[in-house]
């Protein structure tokens, strides 16, 4: 089976990139469901929504042994899907927990800022100030999840294939560039 993952900066299109990449494969393409899936096998329904709400937003708190549960059974889930399916991972680390894995490409879907602040506003009806406030939260988030789970950088570019910048490259295009690489990947 392949499998690619798709780490993303928010306000990049990454899940969209990942959609459209699925979509063209003929993959499924997995990304709250892990998160679900792992909650629901660990019993702790509040990992769930405290990975959800990456920038705190909730105050959720879980235990240390909760955490270590709940990212065990991440693990075990993205592996599991790998070996039942083709298929597109969208973010939970999956560049790290696959990163030895033959078969599998590693993306980072990535946009300038200012892109990325436009887009979020937009989406999100907020006003710039306070995109900007989220989307750096975000990456602040996404980064120390990496790092302090994972003890990797997020932007590491030894953990990617290739890295789509998606300030300069419509979605279709991204996709297109991802099924591409994935043709010449050694399984």
């Amino acid at each position: 089976m392949k499998a690619i993952t798709i780490s993303r900066q928010m306000g990049s299109l990454g899940r969209k990139v990942g959609e459209e990449t699925a979509r063209r494969l003929g993959y499924r393409m997995v990304w709250r469901e892990v998160i679900n899936e792992a909650a629901l096998r660990t019993g702790v329904p509040e990992m769930a929504l405290a990975t959800i709400d990456e920038l705190g937003l909730l105050g959720l708190k879980p235990s240390a042994a909760n955490q270590d549960a709940y990212l065990r059974a991440v693990r075990q889930v993205i592996h599991e899907l790998v070996q039942a399916e083709n298929i597109v991972i969208v973010g939970r680390a999956g560049q790290m927990i696959l990163r030895e894995k033959k078969g599998v490409l590693h993306v980072r879907v990535v946009a300038p800022l200012a892109v990325r602040i436009e887009r979020t506003a937009s989406d999100m009806k907020l006003e710039s100030g306070a995109a900007r406030k989220l989307v750096e939260q975000s990456d602040r988030a996404r980064a120390q999840y990496l790092k302090r789970y994972y003890h990797g950088s997020i932007d590491d570019p030894g953990l990617y294939d290739i890295v789509i910048n998606t300030g300069r490259l419509a979605i279709e295009q991204a996709a297109k560039i991802v099924c591409a690489a994935l043709e010449t990947l050694p399984e």
